[in-house]
């Protein structure tokens, strides 16, 4: 998995952490202490980006949904800003809106 840091030092010490999580001598806990720390989060978008990643991508709300493994439902939920993705939906998200739909396939 491709880790996105936020620096080049986060990524030093977060590779280190995770080694020695591996060899158990780092906890779960202070292992996601450090991710947390380290790595970046996604950022949140809003109901507009959300159409705009659709709409760039050439995808009816019902073609998106079907990529995305949600609803259509959602997807208008999304863009009319009744609900905001979350989790795995928003990292999907934000995968499409720098690589395309393609990066799903």
């Amino acid at each position: 998995m491709t880790r996105t840091y936020k620096s080049d030092i986060s990524a030093a010490i977060h590779e280190t952490a995770f080694d020695l999580h591996q060899i158990s001598l780092l906890s779960k806990q202070t292992m996601k202490a450090f991710d947390e720390t380290c790595l970046t989060p996604v950022p949140k978008l809003s109901s507009r980006e959300i159409k705009t990643i659709r709409q760039k991508n050439h995808a009816s709300q019902a073609v998106f949904a079907r990529y995305l493994n949600v609803t259509t439902g959602l997807v208008s939920q999304w863009e009319r800003g009744e609900r905001s993705p979350s989790g795995p939906a928003l990292k999907l998200l934000s995968i499409v809106q720098k690589k395309g739909l393609d990066a799903l396939l």
